[in-house]
């Protein structure tokens, strides 16, 4: 498989350095969409793990968060996977419809529609990502005071990935923003964007934490 034909493939069954190299090649897909669902991705993974060092008698109090913190985990790294995968396919349909013909007035309308179509579309998977890091904060803030100290600085090199995800998930819905048409599309896609900020700052307190727990 070469570099261009991985734009389309599964994220998800890729060795990262095919992944990597279709990420550097000149072809659309995959970039920033594909990137901000993998810091998802290796957040969620994070989490997993630190919990997964979280069990046995000694944690016996904190087994049912635990237990959460892993299934929701679990949830949410297949789920930045898959919008991955669903990024790099939504933006090369960007890309297919700016190369649609506008020889005439009608073929420029149904560019200027189908732009706007797959705008929107692009918009989705990144908005999703912000939802997906957003949950991974929290599980975080959830499992932070009962981790196992000996991995507890993977805990803050989780929400670091989430904050990651979502801040870059966000450069990524606002640059399609400008050619979506749909009023409703937009005021949701804006109301996402807005999740952000507070989630940035709670991500950071996680870490701020996690650095005095090491002093």
């Amino acid at each position: 498989m070469t570099a261009h034909d991985a734009k389309a493939g599964d994220v998800a069954r890729q060795p990262i350095g095919q992944f990597l190299d279709a990420l550097a090649a000149r072809v659309p897909a995959p970039g920033g969409g594909a990137t901000a669902a993998l810091h998802a991705a290796q957040a969620a993974a994070l989490l997993s793990m630190v919990a997964r060092y979280t069990t046995g008698k000694k944690y016996a109090d904190c087994a049912n968060l635990v237990a959460v913190v892993i299934e929701v985990a679990e949830v949410g790294r297949a789920a930045a996977l898959r919008l991955a995968s669903e990024d790099a396919t939504a933006f090369t349909a960007v890309t297919e419809a700016y190369g649609l013909p506008r020889a005439t007035p009608e073929d420029t309308e149904r560019r200027s529609a189908a732009i706007a179509a797959a705008l929107a579309a692009a918009a989705g998977p990144p908005a999703k990502v912000i939802r997906v890091a957003r949950s991974l904060v929290t599980l975080a803030e959830a499992l932070l005071p009962v981790a196992n100290p000996n991995v507890i600085t993977d805990v803050a090199a989780a929400a670091e990935a989430a904050r990651a995800a979502a801040t870059t998930a966000r450069l990524n819905v606002e640059i399609n923003l400008g050619g979506i048409r749909h009023e409703q599309v937009r005021s949701e896609l804006l109301d996402v964007v807005a999740l952000v900020d507070p989630l940035t700052e709670r991500a950071a307190e996680v870490e701020r934490s996690v650095r005095a727990a090491l002093t």
